[in-house]
């Protein structure tokens, strides 16, 4: 036993791949399948294989054979040392708090949304800091979201980010040109973020963006709109939750070290590990729309489509946006420090997920692109006012983004993903409409003040939004 355990430091010091865990070990068999890391375009059975990999990390029950802990290091996004010893390894404040990414991210599936017992803690202003109340001034309260689809999420946000980009480069230049100062509508794919204007002397002025960072990135996930991509998320993820540290923001690169946390496992996550959850997470199949088998539901929805689309609720929750290409690579080109990026590997992994029997299901427009139907926008909007606020129930501003403001939230898969609102505290989809308001307000009255038999319609409607069983199979 002596020796078989040098062997493995000796691999795992060499950088080469450690040696398979047996079937009757408490630890996980996926871990290292993907290698030290995933690169160049993927074959359909290269992305099968690492798909498989990536659903078998996302379902395992990590342990600390894993290295699963940390009790050395805090929750945050920045590597930070704890100040104090931990008292219990699990806590349903700063974590870590689940065993599996799929122990929240279940409903009706692995890597769907979670019911209100799945809830998470983020601890925004005190991320580096030990606490242990989940009290609102400490912690916003967040219910899971589906991942469903969030390939295509994430590859939409990378055009429209390409989008805005450009039409700030090509102000700036006309303002030099021209001698004038240059007031410039941002727009990509339908959706209005707001104003800049280009100086001659090169100066922007941002003051009138709306719904965007100031980098005009599109940040497509969580809650706030604040994470720029799946790798993003996953290795977020993997640390606050499971105290699984991914080396290529805990390892040597960053820290100095290969067991920042100090549990005794050095590089718990390699690159290829987080490459394989990205690559299970971004072919997750879209959610559909479903036909009803009962006639008087089918005549609802379909009333209640329009009603939708009429009452102005398509404002923000657009039915679909144009997709150019869907060729997904990793890491992505918005990635930056922290998130293995671009400028740290040779060849990123690129998947093509036009090689899926569920994207060649998808609509198209006249000019060949992809009809994403998210029922959603990409876009940040405030979402109380002086009379609605339910849906403003944090104390702390998150990533400088106001605690009123949240990303709209994608309607694809919505029956399928009960309950709802930010905290998961809204068991209706009547409610949770109620619940709108700031720019969702004018929307929100006209709903209330429908009648019952509209009401009812637009939520036959929603209720045909779901998320497929048999979408779920490769």
């Amino acid at each position: 036993m002596k020796r078989m355990a040098l062997m493995c430091l000796c691999l795992a010091a060499t950088g080469l791949p450690a040696i398979a865990a047996q079937p009757w070990e408490e630890k996980t068999a996926a871990l290292g399948q993907a290698g030290a890391e995933v690169s160049g375009h993927q074959t359909v059975e290269q992305l099968k294989n690492l798909i498989k990999i990536g659903e078998a990390l996302f379902t395992a029950r990590f342990t600390v054979e894993d290295g699963a802990g940390r009790p050395g290091a805090t929750q945050a996004i920045v590597p930070t040392k704890r100040k104090h010893p931990v008292m219990n390894e699990f806590s349903r404040t700063a974590g870590v708090d689940a065993n599996a990414c799929s122990s929240c991210h279940n409903m009706p599936f692995p890597g769907g949304a979670g019911d209100f017992t799945t809830n998470v803690f983020v601890s925004e202003g005190f991320e580096s800091a030990d606490f242990d109340t989940t009290d609102p001034q400490f912690s916003n309260e967040r219910g899971t979201n589906s991942l469903f689809g969030d390939g295509l999420v994430e590859l939409l946000a990378r055009e429209m980010t390409v989008d805005l980009q450009r039409q700030r480069g090509e102000a700036i230049t006309l303002a030099a040109k021209t001698g004038q100062p240059q007031r410039v509508a941002l727009e990509t794919k339908g959706v209005k973020f707001g104003w800049l204007t280009a100086q001659p002397n090169g100066l922007v002025d941002m003051r009138e963006l709306d719904g965007v960072d100031m980098d005009l990135v599109i940040r497509p996930f969580s809650q706030k709109g604040v994470m720029t991509s799946l790798r993003q998320f996953t290795v977020n993820a993997l640390n606050q939750h499971h105290g699984m540290e991914p080396v290529e923001r805990f390892g040597g690169r960053w820290t100095g070290t290969r067991d920042f946390d100090g549990d005794g496992h050095a590089d718990e996550i390699s690159d290829g590990d987080v490459s394989a959850l990205v690559a299970w997470q971004a072919t997750l199949p879209a959610p559909v729309q479903k036909v009803p088998d009962n006639a008087q539901w089918r005549d609802m929805a379909a009333a209640g489509e329009k009603l939708f689309d009429g009452m102005g609720c398509t404002a923000c929750h657009r039915t679909s946006l144009p997709l150019d290409s869907l060729s997904f690579s990793d890491p992505g080109p918005n990635d930056v420090a922290g998130t293995l990026n671009v400028s740290q590997v040779k060849d990123p992994a690129v998947y093509d997920l036009s090689q899926l029997d569920w994207t060649k299901k998808l609509k198209r427009n006249d000019k060949g692109q992809v009809l994403v139907p998210l029922f959603g926008d990409l876009k940040r909007h405030t979402i109380t006012d002086s009379g609605v606020d339910q849906l403003g129930n944090e104390l702390l501003a998150q990533r400088f983004v106001d605690r009123n403001i949240f990303m709209t939230a994608e309607l694809w898969g919505v029956a399928s993903t009960p309950p709802y609102g930010h905290r998961n505290d809204i068991t209706t989809l009547d409610g949770v409409i109620r619940a709108h308001g700031g720019d969702g307000r004018a929307a929100r009255d006209t709903y209330v003040g429908a009648s019952d038999e509209d009401r009812a319609r637009i939520i036959a409607f929603l209720k045909t939004l779901v998320i497929e069983q048999a979408g779920v199979k490769q």
